[in-house]
Parts: structure tokens; sequence; C-alpha cells
């Protein structure tokens, strides 16, 4: 284990930490750098991760060195990973937001919406062709249509924007239009898709599975990176739980986790996780507040005439409120949108 000491931790703070690992029989290797002290844990290592060591004064975090995810995580690339969407930065000191329709139904219908989130402050447009639903029955998406719907609105207002691949095969159709593709929460476990997407060359935005462990969601990340496609960011968009009250439990504390365990950028879907207009303002503030460098909005003029997703789906005024407090809330922690 590699346990990190903070840039404001004492001698005192090192020593005692030295000290617990002689208790347990473990060796400890201290370097001293010009900022912040390391030191390396040699020992058994069930008796080393059996003690909280990030509640030890002065520990900044404490990093097994044996995770299975290697180039997504900290101990790879310690400062963090900005990724670049058709010239809009996601990650760094800047609150990206993404906004649209869930799904591409009509050209009327997109460009109403790719106007209203542009005028609103949205930096990249969401909108899918391809859409996985639960029942086979359900609006499944437009195709390639859809695609040249969106690569048409992208040209007139001037927002890249983000789309689903849901099969191997559609994977160079999708890259060949968007700027940002998507796996969704039902493909992070895809392997052949997570590999397919990181051999092609736009950026990935990787949704957690809504039953994946933080671990296993980094995990799919390094399918990714691996094949070489290190344009990877990550999207926090509800785990199930047994709460019914909302449509899945946005997980806020995964921002932090995620972002201490890797150098990703981390985003949060407040419109999936809770499933309800009234619940995606609260929930994109507290993201915000929680570290979050991005949110993905659906956004819809007529949300009650919409194929997929309606019940979550703001209505443009009500999201050009929400940008304004989000500006407020990036404000108050030193970013920006």
């Amino acid at each position: 284990m590699i346990i990190v000491m903070a840039s404001d931790a004492t001698d005192g703070d090192v020593e005692h930490v030295v000290d617990r690992l002689s208790d347990i029989g473990a060796e400890a290797h201290v370097s001293k750098g010009q900022l912040r002290t390391v030191i390396g844990a040699v020992g058994d290592r069930a008796a080393i991760l059996r003690l909280p060591w990030e509640a030890f004064s002065g520990v900044e975090r404490a990093v097994p060195v044996l995770k299975p995810y290697k180039f997504v995580s900290r101990d790879h690339h310690a400062t963090d990973t900005v990724v670049d969407v058709g010239g809009v930065p996601v990650g760094g000191n800047t609150v990206t937001v993404m906004a649209g329709p869930c799904a591409v139904e009509s050209r009327d219908q997109l460009f109403s919406a790719a106007a209203a989130v542009k005028e609103a402050g949205a930096t990249i447009l969401r909108g899918d062709a391809f859409k996985p639903r639960t029942s086979p029955y359900s609006f499944q998406g437009l195709g390639e249509e859809g695609l040249e719907l969106l690569a048409e609105a992208r040209e007139e207002f001037e927002l890249p924007f983000i789309a689903e691949v849901v099969d191997p095969r559609d994977t160079e159709l999708v890259s060949s239009y968007a700027d940002l593709i998507r796996v969704g929460t039902r493909n992070m476990a895809n392997f052949p898709l997570l590999a397919e997407v990181g051999r092609q060359p736009k950026p990935v935005l990787l949704k957690r599975g809504f039953t994946a462990t933080i671990d296993e969601w980094l995990n799919a990340a390094e399918y990714i990176y691996k094949e070489g496609n290190h344009a990877v960011i990550l999207c926090e968009r509800g785990i199930r739980t047994f709460e019914s009250q909302t449509r899945n439990t946005l997980d806020i504390s995964a921002v932090p986790v995620a972002k201490g365990l890797s150098h990703l950028p981390v985003i949060i879907d407040p419109s999936h996780s809770g499933g309800r207009r009234r619940l995606v303002a609260p929930l994109s503030l507290a993201g915000v507040a929680a570290g979050a460098d991005g949110l993905i909005i659906d956004v819809h003029s007529s949300p009650e005439t919409a194929l997929v997703d309606g019940a979550q789906a703001i209505l443009p005024g009500d999201f050009s409120t929400l940008m304004k407090q989000i500006g407020g809330i990036a404000s108050a922690i030193g970013r920006a949108i």
C-alpha cells in the first residue's frame, strides 16, 4: 500500500503512521518529497488494509498498489485529465453541461430543444439515435436518420453532440457522426463494446452500471483506456437500491470517491437517476457542489408527448433557471460553466 501524506502533515503525523505499521508487523519505507511525504507499506496485505489509514491525522489517501485498473488510476496519472469534446473541455476548472432530448424524435423536436439549451448556456447537445429499452416494443430510436439530424443541429447551433452506441457493430457509424460517444448503464459490462469504442478516435462517456460498484466502473473504463483511447469521461447516473421513491439512487459520494481514485473527469446524470422532473434541479446542484465536472440533462419542449422518458425531462424555461443556479454553485466553489 502507498500512504500519501497531506502537504501540511507534520513529522509527528508521519511518525504515528510508521509506528502503527510497525505494530502490525509491516515495514514502512518513507519517501520525503518537496511537497509531501509518501510511505510505502510492505507486509501482510490483509492486516494493512484492515486499518482505516485515511482516518489518521495528516493522511491524504491510502492507495493499494495492486489495483486491477492501472491506467485510469491516479497511481498511473496523478493530475486531472481534461477531455476535449469538439472544442469543449470536460474536466479541469469548468463545469460542462450537456443537454437536450433523451431521444431524437423529429427535426422540429430536436432543433427546438437545441436552440433552448444553447441559449441557456449548455455547451454540448445530447440526443440519442439508438435507444436500448426495457421493452422490445418501445421506441428504439431513429438510427442513422437521428445521427444525421444531430449533425445538422451541430452545424446550426455550433454545439458538439453526444450520442449512445449500443451495438459494437454500430461503433464506426456512431463515431463517424458524434463528437462524444456514450456507453449506457446497461452496456457498462459489455466488454466487446468497451474494447470497440476504445479503438475508435472519439472521446467516450462511460455511464456506471446501475448495479456496479465503483471499482467495477473503473475496471470498465480500463477496458477502453487500454485499447488506446485515453479520452474517457465517467458518468454517475444512479444505482439500484431498495428505495422506490426514485428511479435510481444518485450516488453523490461516487463523485469525490471516483475523482480520488481516478484522474478521469466525472459527471452526473440527474435525469436518469431521479427519474422525476422535480428532482433534476436539486440533484444537479448537489452534484456540482460535490465536485462533478459536468452534468447531462434531459430537456424537452413538450415532455408530455416525449417518446422516451418524458417524466424526467425538464422544460426549456426551467433549464434556463437551473443553469443560473448551477453557475452560482460553481462560482461559490471556484469553478465556472
